[in-house]
């Protein structure tokens, strides 16, 4: 089973538990949110700078990847599972990707079927905030593992960025990761985590500082608070007439 995708229901488990109605009761030990680091995939060394890091994963995000440094890759992240990006890519070289040793793979929606691993990799789609909500919604009915949000041209997180990932997180069933635009303070980190975002993307080429702090950050998250559901219902409009006052008044007449 993929590292990465037994690290998501780890972490969706613990998002589940109940919090109790007893005061001192608290949410469950563990990472409230996974970090992810992405690579650019073109050196080695990125991997083991981001192997001391304390992140839960790697990500190469560039497509043209070679499944050689791949492998090499692996190896100096030790026990950080590492995905690949996935968009114009064959049969032949998905199956390399499996003998290499990759943990998960991110796919873009135009991806063959045929092409999908089969079984042991962890899949993730990657959609745009724009996709259609009734194909958001479909999600659901495939056979994945989780989503991957774009975050568009935007160099920063916007608050339409917290509205989509609030709206996808109420359409979806399955764990939400975004592609962080830029490196975010941990005041943006906790209201990712509130709209339901359940792991974050760096970009690619950070200093191996930066996940030390992002990890501190996220670690340092203040006790999540349950939310009280609304719930949704048909409001039946509510007349005050005079009908029942005039019939009282005729019996008193009578």
């Amino acid at each position: 089973m993929s590292k990465f995708v037994d690290k998501l229901q780890n972490l969706s488990k613990s998002l589940a538990s109940p919090i109790g109605f007893h005061p001192s009761a608290r949410e469950p030990k563990g990472s409230p949110m996974l970090l992810i680091a992405g690579l650019s995939g073109l050196e080695v060394k990125e991997a083991e700078s981001v192997a001391g890091g304390n992140v839960d994963a790697a990500l190469v995000l560039n497509q043209s990847v070679n499944t050689k440094i791949v492998g090499q890759m692996i190896k100096a992240l030790g026990d950080v599972p590492l995905g690949v990006f996935v968009q114009e890519m064959g049969e032949e070289k998905m199956n390399e990707l499996v003998d290499s040793g990759c943990d998960f793979v991110v796919f873009d929606i135009k991806l063959p079927v045929e092409v999908l691993p089969k079984d042991g990799m962890g899949k993730f789609m990657m959609i745009e905030p724009s996709l259609d909500h009734s194909l958001v919604r479909a999600i659901n009915s495939l056979d994945i593992d989780g989503v991957f949000l774009d975050h568009g041209e935007d160099s920063f997180v916007t608050v339409e960025h917290l509205l989509v990932y609030q709206l996808f997180s109420v359409l979806l069933d399955k764990p939400l990761i975004a592609m962080l635009p830029s490196l975010v303070s941990g005041d943006v980190l906790s209201k990712l985590r509130e709209v339901g975002v359940g792991g974050v993307v760096t970009p690619a080429t950070q200093p191996s500082q930066a996940f030390v702090e992002l990890r501190q950050a996220i670690d340092n998250l203040p006790q999540r608070v349950e939310r009280k559901q609304t719930k949704t219902s048909a409001i039946l409009p509510h007349y005050i007439g005079s009908t029942p006052v005039e019939e009282e008044e005729e019996e008193e007449e009578e």
